[in-house]
């Protein structure tokens, strides 16, 4: 398997990195250093998360990592990092 972000998902990497910023750089560094070494544990497991069926016939799934929600589909060998964002936006 191997793991691709989409573009989506790096402007929400970036957006939650400015976000958190204005606060604490070093508290929204630490966030991206997780969330981007989060979807390595998918390369070995990558039905871990759970299925949204809303989203059939592809296979998008959903992790949390700490308090930031990360969607994601299998295609075939790939792994697409599809969206994240902190459970307590309202999507």
């Amino acid at each position: 398997m191997k793991l691709k972000w989409t573009s989506k998902a790096l402007s929400d990497l970036a957006r939650l990195y400015e976000f958190l910023a204005e606060e604490n750089k070093q508290a929204a560094a630490h966030v991206v250093q997780a969330l981007t070494a989060a979807p390595n544990i998918l390369l070995s497991n990558p039905r871990i998360g759970e299925q949204l069926f809303e989203f059939e016939p592809r296979e998008v799934r959903r992790i949390i990592v700490s308090q930031y929600e990360m969607r994601y589909e299998i295609q075939e060998s790939t792994i697409y990092v599809l969206r994240l964002w902190h459970t307590r936006e309202e999507r």
